[in-house]
């Protein structure tokens, strides 16, 4: 728990920085993907490497997977209607088994039908809420970190030495 609330702290702490939106948006898509997928299988390793590789930002993807978790639960059923549909259609049953018998393809487990349609609504997805999140990231900033930072309660936090440490130290150390 004390890991998860971590990471919340640490995306607001990001969310209210000067990170590029790009990082934020697609660490964010991404988690819809990786809560999406099976949690040991080959896809969701892919798209961890993907971060690590492209630099997206990891902790707003495991934040966003948590999340998304929850609602691929919710959408097992739609899922499960999908996937048996693709994977029982006659014309792609020899690219399924071909698919198969490969040497690492089996690891997705595409042959589960929940896995399947939960793979195809995330990629479908995936896009136009990496668009959508830069666009709530753009106007979060935009409107709410501005309104804010001119509170009396911003500040009158800004004026005390406390603040000023921290700042100071943040600067340094980057804490």
């Amino acid at each position: 728990m004390t890991l998860l609330l971590k990471q919340l702290f640490a995306f607001f702490k990001l969310l209210n920085s000067d990170t590029g939106t790009n990082q934020l948006a697609l660490g964010l898509a991404f988690g819809l993907v990786l809560g999406f997928s099976p949690i040991l299988s080959l896809q969701a390793l892919l798209v961890i490497f993907c971060c690590f590789f492209f630099r997206i930002q990891l902790g707003a993807a495991f934040l966003s997977a948590f999340f998304f978790k929850f609602v691929a639960y919710v959408f097992d059923p739609v899922s499960d209607y999908i996937g048996r549909n693709v994977l029982e259609s006659q014309s792609l049953r020899p690219l399924f088994t071909t698919l198969y018998n490969a040497p690492l393809v089996p690891l997705t487990r595409f042959n589960d039908s929940i896995v399947m349609g939960s793979a195809i609504i995330s990629l479908a997805l995936v896009i136009p809420l990496f668009f959508a999140f830069k666009i709530a990231i753009f106007k979060y900033r935009e409107q709410v970190v501005a309104r804010y930072k001119q509170s009396k309660i911003w500040k009158a936090w800004a004026g005390t030495s406390f603040y000023k440490w921290y700042s100071k130290y943040n600067d340094l150390y980057g804490a």
